[in-house]
């Protein structure tokens, strides 16, 4: 209970003393996708995976936004196949200069107010995909949601569930899919 309180103590402080970076070009001058309407891919029970720990990210600052989740969901979402939702029904993505082996995040800064990472306090329950490609990795004191070494984010254009307006932004952030891999980029 008390290191808890020390995560959260020290998040906060982070949040609030945070230092704008940039990870590359955000602005919103890529491709977005449309939104489309999503329909779950499987009808596999849900079962729940541990947020089990990853490898330390790299450093840098984060803005303080985190979108939590507690569970992720395999859609087949019109002209991209395949992808990744949270508890919500909004897409997750995956940034190429981001490593999965060993998981490292290098969107910081500036670059997650637009690329919220998705930040995880306890087990995630599944539905669709292999609970063993989930894992986690450290940043700024919190916990960030990995699909198969790929650290997971949100993005902020997305407004409502079943929304893939991130889809190859600046050809570099992809919806990501229940293996990991990138989804096809809208025609």
């Amino acid at each position: 209970m008390i290191s808890r309180r020390i995560v959260l103590s020290l998040a906060a402080g982070l949040a609030a003393t945070c230092l704008l970076g940039a990870c590359g070009s955000s602005d919103g001058t890529g491709t977005a996708g449309a939104a489309a309407p999503v329909t779950p891919a499987t009808s596999a029970p849900a079962t729940s995976a541990p947020a089990a720990t990853g490898s330390t990210g790299s450093t840098g600052s984060g803005s303080g936004q985190s979108g939590t989740t507690a569970g992720v969901t395999a859609v087949a979402a019109q002209g991209i196949g395949s992808i990744v939702t949270d508890d919500q029904g909004l897409t997750l993505y995956r940034y190429d200069k981001d490593e999965p082996n060993p998981s490292k995040w290098t969107c910081s800064g500036a670059c997650t107010k637009t690329w919220i990472p998705v930040i995880v306090q306890d087990s995630v329950r599944t539905t669709g995909v292999e609970k063993s490609l989930l894992g986690t990795v450290h940043r700024n004191g919190r916990t960030q949601l990995t699909l198969s070494g790929w650290p997971l984010y949100r993005y902020v254009g997305d407004t409502a569930a079943g929304q893939v307006n991130g889809q190859g932004k600046d050809g570099a952030w992809y919806a990501v899919t229940p293996s990991g891999q990138k989804s096809a980029a809208t025609g």
